[in-house]
């Protein structure tokens, strides 16, 4: 399985130093389009995307995150990112629709 990471240029540029795999994006919406193409690709078994570009389409990445269990999206902090708490009991129920 692949890993691969989306956003920034700083962001996308430290995971792929370390081997991953990465594309950098101008946006959000940028960000949404390509976690939605990686997300048909059977190879792929996480996306990270950071949480600049992944806060403003939370939601949508949720709604993908209910269809499919594989890949794991996972929202990483940025350089320069501030701590923020995050509530996995809420996505989980509106992944579950609970």
């Amino acid at each position: 399985m692949k890993v691969y990471a989306v956003g920034g240029k700083a962001f996308v540029t430290g995971f792929v130093l370390s081997g991953v795999s990465g594309a950098y994006v101008g946006g959000p919406d940028a960000a949404l389009s390509k976690v939605e193409d990686l997300s048909k690709d059977p190879q792929v078994g996480l996306i990270m995307v950071s949480d600049d570009v992944g806060r403003p389409i939370r939601d949508q990445l949720t709604a993908l995150r209910a269809k499919k269990a594989v890949p794991l999206i996972y929202e990483v902090p940025g350089p320069g990112s501030k701590q923020e708490k995050v509530e996995y009991r809420a996505m989980l129920r509106a992944i579950l629709g609970v």
